[in-house]
């Protein structure tokens, strides 16, 4: 395919389009990949070489490295959000071939730096059972209990980055992200995020004069959630670092769903009322700990989650009344 500076994959996906557009804004050249139609992707940028393939097969990974590159970030996978990935527990630990294959694309293309997309779903659930959780560090992941499916499959490909840097010279670079969000997102479908799904639920109550929302559970679960500007601007810092151990990328902002929701009503201008209902809840409670990204990068994830929520309400609003009017929406 030729010389290229940067190859992102997933790029037609909610992380992969911001990421490209930053690398873009900075003068790189990018290949960006996505398996899904062109006409799919949650972005698509004119200056990217823009490339339909799965790069879950081996020969599409040295094609899309033909020429080499200067730095690799690699986001595909199979994923979403809680009520995805209890589910789909199988789909989402094949994604162990992209990153297999990517890693050896990498290492024969002679890549410079590998950026691998991790999760918080590495950390070990026995240390997530109290909503008022303590936050996570980078040592938590061990002894090892990831979330089931997902998260093995993520903290075994951080294994396998690991020994490529040992045994290979690839510099490779691994970020957890905790719960990222933000516009040109998934909102609907049943992969979206929390974040999404209550903006979405907001925005519909307000466009259709509903006066509920549903809650998974009791709603008293935790989390932290990282805006998608805080979430770019870290990988790009990790991948650059000398850093080589996988590092949080997430906010320290802990809040209840119960929580999250009120700020979306705020940011709405309503109050609802909060219907509890059984679904997928995941770990009772988790944090990221910034300890060490501030230590190593001098920097951590800034964004309040009410402005970070603000902006990701606003995008979602436009994206529900364009599907009620019948207009063409995003995601």
């Amino acid at each position: 395919m030729g010389d290229i500076d940067v190859v992102v994959t997933g790029a037609g996906g909610f992380i992969g389009g911001h990421l490209t557009r930053a690398l873009l804004g900075e003068g790189r050249s990018v290949r960006a990949v996505d398996i899904k139609p062109l006409q799919d992707w949650y972005q698509v940028h004119d200056r990217a070489e823009n490339v339909v393939g799965d790069v879950s097969r081996r020969d599409t990974c040295a094609e899309v490295l033909d020429g080499g590159a200067d730095e690799v970030y690699h986001l595909a996978a199979d994923m979403g959000g809680m009520g995805f990935i209890e589910n789909n527990k199988a789909a989402c630990m094949l994604s162990v071939l992209s990153s297999t294959h990517m890693l050896l694309a990498a290492r024969d293309a002679g890549a410079r730096r590998y950026f691998y997309a991790s999760s918080a779903c590495v950390y070990a659930a026995y240390k997530q059972t109290d909503a008022d959780v303590l936050p996570l560090r980078e040592e938590d992941a061990y002894p090892a209990m990831p979330e089931d499916g997902y998260g093995w499959e993520k903290l075994f490909s951080e294994h396998m980055g690991r020994h490529f840097r040992e045994d290979y010279g690839l510099a490779t670079r691994a970020g957890r992200y905790h719960n990222v969000y933000g516009p040109h997102g998934t909102w609907t479908g049943g992969r979206e995020k929390a974040p999404a799904a209550a903006c979405r639920k907001v925005a519909l109550a307000v466009l259709t004069g509903g006066d509920e929302v549903e809650i998974w559970g009791d709603g008293e679960q935790t989390r932290s959630f990282t805006f998608i500007d805080d979430c770019v601007e870290g990988t790009l810092r990790l991948t650059r670092s000398d850093v080589t151990d996988p590092l949080n990328i997430g906010s320290d902002q802990l809040v209840s769903v119960n929580q999250l929701y009120a700020i979306v009503e705020e940011i709405a201008g309503v109050r609802l009322r909060h219907r509890h209902v059984p679904g997928p809840l995941g770990v009772r409670g988790r944090n990221s700990d910034n300890t060490r990204i501030r230590k190593e990068l001098g920097w951590a994830p800034e964004t309040s989650l009410m402005d970070g929520l603000e902006a990701t309400y606003r995008w979602v609003y436009d994206q529900a009344k364009a599907q009620l009017d019948g207009r063409p929406v995003t995601c």
